[in-house]
């Protein structure tokens, strides 16, 4: 069987497609070994494509923002339609049968700092008809710190229990 090198950006259930051919024994139905690895905090999967260490990466489009910002070409061009119906997940620490979004304004809710998901949350506040500058959004770092911070109930980066800052 050959062996197929797959790198993620970061390990999330935005990209159970990948996750689901790998764990399911589609790439072993069609004689490929993956090997899969996450990338290094603050690195995108998309290095281990050019320097020949994957071959499969999985990254968000937002990877090209800064690139394509400063006029240049991106290093890989992402494929798939995954505009048509591209979002992220919103969760809470309790359930709320009468979920409104309206409930967001004066909150306090957990995101990522930038990139797609943030991009995404906006246009779905806009969407819904409710002011993002009303929310009070919390970056607490990376995925698994915000993973750690809401299995722990808290805000605060659990490293330094300081309060983790308000981002735009």
């Amino acid at each position: 069987m050959e062996k197929i090198r797959i790198q993620f950006t970061l390990f999330s259930a935005f990209y159970s497609p990948l996750i689901s051919a790998m764990s399911g024994g589609f790439l072993e139905a069609e004689g490929l070994e993956p090997e899969w690895s996450v990338s290094p905090p603050g690195v995108s999967a998309i290095a281990a494509l050019q320097d020949g260490s994957a071959h499969v990466v999985q990254s968000a489009l937002s990877q090209a923002f800064a690139v394509l910002d400063k006029g240049e070409t991106p290093p890989a061009v992402h494929f798939a339609q995954v505009n048509e119906m591209d979002g992220f997940f919103l969760t809470g620490r309790e359930a709320d049968p009468d979920f409104a979004w309206r409930k967001l304004e004066g909150a306090e809710v957990v995101m990522f700092k930038g990139g797609q998901p943030l991009a995404m949350f906006k246009y779905a506040c806009h969407r819904a008809g409710i002011d993002f500058d009303r929310i009070r959004p919390v970056c607490p770092g990376g995925a698994a710190e915000r993973e750690a911070n809401q299995e722990a109930g808290q805000r605060s980066a659990p490293s330094h229990g300081a309060s983790t800052p308000l981002c735009r």
